[in-house]
């Protein structure tokens, strides 16, 4: 089988044993409106009920589970991926908002000012390496 969204696959081996959301429904004591948002992924049944949503398919609890972990390494690959480059501006933000309140409270040496915009940056470029990479 393809990779593909937990709920694309119980959609797809729903209709392939010939079987309605509501039909299927009933052999899990849901209601067809949950079916319905399992198959569009917009909620997922309950962990203790996936067994008995094997067993109806004739598949194995791996099987279910398997798309549904694939699916969410990449999602967490794409969410590394954003988080970076926002976390390296929060710290150049950061850096730049500390050099103007402690050069107002006279508590920074103008070298450790330069140092700590010099750090800011380079957070800034490397945001923007992680942005193209």
């Amino acid at each position: 089988m393809k990779k593909q969204t937990f709920g694309t696959m119980v959609a797809a081996l729903r209709r392939e044993r010939g079987m309605t959301q509501l039909e299927l429904a009933e052999q899990m004591g849901v209601t067809d409106k949950a079916v319905s948002k399992w198959e569009r992924d917009l909620s997922f049944p309950d962990i203790h009920s996936i067994p008995k949503l094997a067993e109806i398919f004739d598949v194995s609890v791996e099987e279910l589970m398997q798309v549904k972990a694939d699916t969410k390494d990449h999602s967490e690959e794409a969410k590394a991926s954003e988080i970076l480059p926002l976390a390296l501006k929060g710290v150049a933000l950061a850096m730049g908002v500390a050099v103007v309140v402690l050069s107002f409270l006279k508590e920074l040496e103008t070298q450790e000012a330069i140092q700590m915009l010099g750090l800011g940056l380079v957070c800034l470029a490397l945001s923007q390496f992680a942005k193209k990479s």
